[in-house]
């Protein structure tokens, strides 16, 4: 399976960020994006809610002159962002009265954000789930059935 340059990035700055313990959704520099980006908070410009699906002025402008970052247009950026916090357990766009994770810095939700993002940026590079382990066990099952089938084990 091929992947894009974008891809990998993306992948390999997430997967540093979340075993260096840098992946915080509340913060614009340190969440999905923020760490996508060079951990930068530029991005935030795009639209008026961290969260939010809606690109501002900023945002249209840039998306409509064809304007990437790190490979990503605005609008994928933000459903990247989404994606992210909606996983983590937050609703979106943030909010003070919204809902919100009891610790946010639990690696099992960050972990289940994490996945969610990375299965996102695969559809967007149109190829399979990189981190889809059923294949895996779908072969050894393949084989140990061959296996046993070589050795007439039932």
């Amino acid at each position: 399976m091929k992947t894009s340059i974008r891809l990998e990035q993306a992948v390999q700055k997430l997967y540093v960020a979340f075993h260096n313990n840098a992946l915080n959704p509340e913060c614009c520099k340190q969440c999905a994006v923020g760490n996508i980006l060079d951990n930068t908070e530029s991005w935030k410009h795009l639209s008026d809610r961290h969260g939010s699906l809606k690109l501002n002025y900023v945002g249209m402008v840039n998306q409509n002159l064809g304007r990437k970052f790190n490979g990503y247009t605005p609008q994928e950026l933000l459903h990247i962002e989404a994606i992210f916090l909606k996983n983590c357990g937050y609703s979106i766009p943030l909010h003070y009265r919204g809902t919100r994770p009891n610790n946010p810095e639990d690696k099992d939700l960050l972990f289940k954000g994490l996945c969610a993002v990375i299965a996102y940026l695969c559809e967007l590079d149109g190829i399979s789930n990189v981190m889809d382990y059923t294949k895996l066990f779908e072969t050894h099952v393949k084989r140990q059935n061959t296996l046993h089938q070589s050795f007439n084990v039932t």
